[in-house]
């Protein structure tokens, strides 16, 4: 089974930049995008052989999800069913027979991390509603979780040691959900591997001296461990300020 995630940063804009070639050239099963930036009614994406399932941010032009699934779940939530975590439709969880599916857009902490107090209690009921899925089925997670977790994660640790997405804070959230019991599959076959990155500021040329951060993910749960056969970052692919991110599995 081919899962992939990309924040797509606006899908508008990223449909002009080709993103239904690179779509159908992938024919994942399962498709998650991030950052959708839009509204019911302002896009008409003819996925043929795919099930669609949108959650919309109430703020127009922003945040957003996406999944688009060739095999029809048994059951779709949006959300995490806490009232002040679920106007920005940032979570989309597909209920399939051996596992559930959850795609997540993680709120930024944004400049002089205004909103790291909110991010943290985000975190805890995030991980909270992650092993409440796990008591029933293991849980395959996926998205921009605006976090990389350790120095080999980005190219420049040191300078952004206090910044948005590599606070201590932040880190220290993403080990604790590691240490419940899931796995983050791209370390897990390539614990050494520096230089691969999902995403890159649009500014000072950072793609192209590949000054990124590895903010974006595939964590499952410790159970599917010996169903993983790989973990791909694409960094070839363009069309967003973020790359795909893919992981194989035997489902």
């Amino acid at each position: 089974m081919k899962l992939i995630s990309w924040n797509v940063n606006g899908l508008r804009a990223c449909v002009t930049k080709g993103f239904e070639e690179y779509f159908h050239q992938a024919d994942a099963d399962i498709f998650c995008i991030q950052e959708s930036k839009l509204q019911e009614g302002q896009i008409d994406l003819k996925l043929t052989g795919y099930h669609q399932y949108w959650n919309y941010a109430e703020k127009k032009g922003y945040s957003g999800t996406a999944v688009f699934s060739k095999e029809e779940p048994l059951q779709v939530t949006y959300g995490m069913g806490i009232e002040k975590h679920d106007t920005e439709g940032r979570i989309i969880t597909c209920e399939y027979p051996g596992f559930y599916l959850v795609t997540v857009y993680t709120p930024n902490s944004q400049n002089e991390l205004a909103r790291l107090p909110y991010r943290c209690e985000w975190e805890d009921d995030f991980r909270t509603y992650l092993k409440q899925l796990e008591q029933k089925k293991p849980v395959v997670f996926c998205g921009d979780l605006n976090v990389a977790h350790q120095e080999i994660d980005l190219k420049n640790p040191k300078t952004n040691r206090k910044n948005a997405g590599f606070t201590d804070e932040e880190r220290q959230k993403f080990t604790e959900l590691l240490e419940t019991g899931f796995i983050d599959t791209f370390r897990y076959f390539y614990p050494e591997q520096a230089g691969i990155y999902s995403w890159w500021s649009y500014r000072f040329k950072a793609r192209e001296k590949n000054a990124g951060w590895r903010i974006d993910y595939f964590c499952v749960s410790k159970i599917l461990k010996e169903k993983l056969k790989d973990a791909v970052i694409h960094t070839e692919v363009m069309g967003s300020d973020h790359c795909p991110v893919e992981l194989l599995i035997e489902m």
